[in-house]
C-alpha cells in the first residue's frame, strides 16, 4: 500500500512544476551526462545572469506536470534518460541560446527538446530558437529601422537649408 505522506509529497511536487511551466516563457531539456561540477557551476551563472533558471528534475513529474497543461504536442519522447530543464522567464530564446553556445563549447551534452509558449518543439526546432537573436537586439534593430529614414530627412533639410543659406550670402 503507497505511503499517503509520500503521495501528498509527490503531488506537491508536481504542482510546482507545473508552476513553472506555466510561468516560462521557455523550457528547454537537456541531458547533461559527462559533465563536471565546474562545468554545471558555469553553465548555472551563464543562466542565471539571463533569467533562466536551471533544475534536475525527474522526467516522470515533469511529464505529469505537463499533462495538467494544455500542450499542443507531446512531451513524453523528450523525457528519457538522465534530463536537466532549463527555465527562461524573461527571454524565449535566452535558455536555448545559452545550452546551444554551451553545448558547442562543451561537446558532451545534447538539447533533447522543450516548449515553447506551450508548444512542444524538438531539438532541431530549439536549435533554430536558439539562433534567433533576443528581444533586446531585435528591438534595437527595429528602433535603427525606424531611425534611418528619419535620419536621411534630417540630413536633406540640412543640406537644403546650407544651400538657401550660401544663395543668400
Amino acid at each position: 500500500m503507497a505511503n499517503v505522506k509520500n503521495i501528498e509529497v509527490k503531488a506537491a511536487k508536481v504542482a510546482e512544476i507545473k508552476e513553472k511551466m506555466e510561468k516560462a516563457k521557455c523550457m528547454v531539456v537537456f541531458d547533461y551526462r559527462g559533465l563536471t561540477v565546474a562545468e554545471v557551476t558555469d553553465l548555472r551563472n551563464q543562466m542565471r545572469k539571463e533569467g533562466v533558471e536551471y533544475v534536475v528534475l525527474k522526467n516522470h513529474s515533469v511529464y505529469r506536470a505537463s499533462e495538467m497543461m494544455s500542450l499542443s504536442g507531446d512531451l513524453s519522447p523528450i523525457l528519457h534518460g538522465p534530463s536537466a530543464f532549463a527555465f527562461g522567464y524573461d527571454d524565449v530564446t535566452a535558455a536555448a541560446r545559452i545550452l546551444k553556445n554551451f553545448v558547442k563549447s562543451a561537446k558532451k551534452c545534447e538539447i533533447k527538446g522543450g516548449i515553447v509558449e506551450n508548444t512542444v518543439m524538438n531539438s532541431k526546432q530549439m536549435d533554430a530558437i536558439a539562433e534567433l537573436p533576443s528581444r533586446e537586439v531585435l528591438l534595437s534593430r527595429l528602433v535603427g529601422s525606424l531611425l534611418s529614414p528619419i535620419r536621411s530627412l534630417a540630413v536633406a533639410i540640412n543640406q537644403i537649408a546650407q544651400a538657401k543659406a550660401e544663395q543668400e550670402a
